[in-house]
């Protein structure tokens, strides 16, 4: 009889050390379910991150399936209806990376302010734009947050210590006193928009034409930290070109995304990164510590009942 067993997403966690905790287990690590074969009949837990999904199909060639682990926060992807229908239990820890996506937020808002990537993208063209390259100073906008989960949060405090004039996009959900400006005001409003949202129907391209012409009169920057789908890329990087954006930041981009950010024929003020918004070597070693002991944690209890 096969030894039940535990699927990781590579680089959503560290193998060893499940198994160094779970040693009745085995325990394999993947790039692709379907390059398994039965060990995803088998999977009694799977731990992902993003870029994973979780359909109905994949879940049905997952029977034995108790508990899906997320190695961040996201749930696009994931048919959270459908666990809860089979008593699948789901796990996550949203505040572990908040931190380090909100540095990657303030990295991107200086990039993009001081017009660095048009500057190292001219020159990689083999041209010399300094003088297209005038900053402004971060002190001097207005930044607005859409989205106040750990992620916005996060990145509403380290912009607020740069000196910016921060107000959350409202929302019936935040109660707790911050700052909020209706979500319509704001593109007339905000230099900056910092995207933390995530990828519901609701959000699904929320930051395109629409957007786009609502704040055509501030040119503002446009910093995308939540996930791709809260806007529609073509209309961004178009908006982008023709100067209707003053800088685009985006780190959400998959594999499967990658495609749509190519350099281009001409510079642009354009910061495309492959989701490593939580790729900090703090975030790893906590991630991976969390993964471990909440494993150890759900199927304990169940081994002893």
């Amino acid at each position: 009889m096969r030894a039940p067993t535990i699927l990781v997403a590579k680089g959503a966690a560290d193998p060893n050390a499940l198994l160094r905790s779970l040693s009745r287990y085995d325990v394999y690590e993947f790039t692709r379910l379907d390059e398994l074969g039965g060990a995803v009949r088998r999977a009694e837990l799977i731990v992902i991150r993003s870029g994973v999904r979780l359909d109905a199909d994949r879940l049905a060639a997952m029977p034995q399936l108790r508990h899906v682990i997320r190695a961040g926060s996201g749930l696009d992807g994931i048919d959270t209806a459908l666990l809860a229908r089979r008593g699948i239990g789901l796990h996550r820890y949203a505040e572990a990376s908040a931190p380090a996506v909100a540095e990657w937020c303030l990295a991107a808002l200086l990039a993009l302010a001081r017009r660095i990537p048009l500057g190292a993208q001219g020159l990689a063209l083999g041209g010399h734009l300094k003088t297209a390259c005038l900053g402004t100073p971060v002190v001097s906008m207005r930044v607005a947050v859409w989205g106040a989960g750990p992620v916005g949060r996060a990145a509403a405090a380290v912009t607020e210590r740069f000196g910016a004039e921060v107000a959350f996009a409202a929302r019936p959900s935040i109660t707790d006193g911050l700052r909020q400006l209706p979500a319509a005001e704001l593109p007339g409003w905000a230099d900056v928009h910092i995207v933390a949202l995530p990828a519901t129907a609701e959000n699904t391209g929320a930051f395109g034409t629409g957007f786009l012409e609502s704040a055509a009169g501030r040119r503002p920057l446009l910093v995308v930290a939540g996930r791709l789908a809260t806007i529609d890329t073509g209309a961004c990087l178009e908006a982008l070109a023709e100067g209707r954006l003053t800088g685009l930041a985006v780190d959400p981009i998959e594999v499967s995304d990658a495609h749509l950010f190519k350099a281009g024929p001409a510079p642009l003020n354009l910061l495309a990164t492959p989701h490593i918004g939580a790729q900090r070597a703090d975030v790893r070693v906590l991630l991976d510590a969390w993964v471990t002991q909440t494993a150890s944690a759900v199927l304990g209890r169940e081994a002893v009942r």
